[in-house]
């Protein structure tokens, strides 16, 4: 009788205190969180760089070194790029084995490119660019493409091209958004190899010194012009194929590109980098 009794009160109660819990939950204001990280970030290049404007930082190291932005345009006349978005183009039209096309999975004939990086609340995870047009493939009965450089980077530098001029804008509103975001954001800051480094260190407290020939770029729009043609790789690379360059460089060991690791540093530094244009693809150094 005393049992039955108890039950009838702490059951509602518990029921209560469930809604309660979960009110709580919703109420939880991931974006305006975020928002205080994104002020603190440009704050901080604003005051590094205050000649510099902030649309400027859509084009890297370019933004904030004089002599190297002029060798640059220059080069843009004739972009090295150009050849792979001609190919991505070309890439992308391509039927597959089952007649269908790229543009079975991506909208306004793929100018997407500022749809991602996003957060799937189904797949409980970060999916980028490259990620999705590897499931595109995988949907039609093809095979995934490796994910440095290619084929893929073609495929992505043509969806950049006819993307660009997109704003980012990179939403981070569900708890989930909010955890894949901050493993980004402690990748970001987290030390790293032998070198004891992270990419805060080269690209906020060092961004515009030299490290031997080259001036590190700020952190800030790194992710608005890629995929990129680097003259040191001879081609056209994705982001996470830079990611794992500079992980190397450390002296740590890379992740494979589209690791979870990788994608959420990708999303955290796109959300950092909200408020400025989609570019890609760009050639660098």
């Amino acid at each position: 009788m005393k049992k039955r009794v108890l039950n009838r009160f702490f059951a509602p109660l518990l029921v209560l205190l469930t809604l309660l819990a979960t009110v709580r939950a919703e109420a939880v204001d991931y974006q305006a969180k975020v928002q205080a990280d994104i002020k603190a970030f440009r704050d901080y290049f604003a005051a590094q760089f205050p000649d510099v404007p902030f649309a400027d930082y859509a084009n890297g190291v370019y933004a904030i070194d004089a002599d190297s932005r002029k060798q640059w345009l220059e080069m843009e006349e004739f972009p090295p790029y150009a050849l792979a978005v001609e190919d991505g183009k070309a890439l992308f039209e391509k039927p597959f084995a089952n007649g269908k096309t790229y543009g079975s999975c991506f909208a306004n004939g793929g100018a997407v490119r500022q749809n991602y990086p996003y957060f799937d609340e189904k797949k409980g995870t970060v999916v980028t660019l490259e990620m999705a047009i590897n499931e595109c493939r995988v949907a039609n009965g093809e095979k995934a493409l490796a994910c440095k450089g290619g084929d893929i980077a073609k495929i992505s530098a043509y969806m950049a091209f006819i993307s660009r001029g997109n704003p980012v804008d990179v939403k981070v509103a569900t708890e989930g958004a909010y955890n894949a975001y901050m493993k980004g954001k402690e990748f970001f800051y987290a030390k790293h190899g032998k070198l004891n480094m992270s990419c805060a260190g080269c690209h906020m407290e060092f961004a515009g010194k030299r490290l031997r020939a080259e001036i590190l770029s700020p952190a800030l729009g790194h992710t608005t012009h890629f995929p990129v043609y680097r003259s040191k790789w001879g081609e056209i690379g994705t982001l996470h194929k830079r990611y794992g360059g500079c992980t190397n460089d450390t002296g740590a060991k890379a992740f494979a590109p589209q690791s979870e690791e990788y994608r959420n540093l990708e999303f955290f530094e796109t959300v950092m980098s909200n408020g400025l244009i989609f570019n890609g693809p760009a050639s660098r150094k």
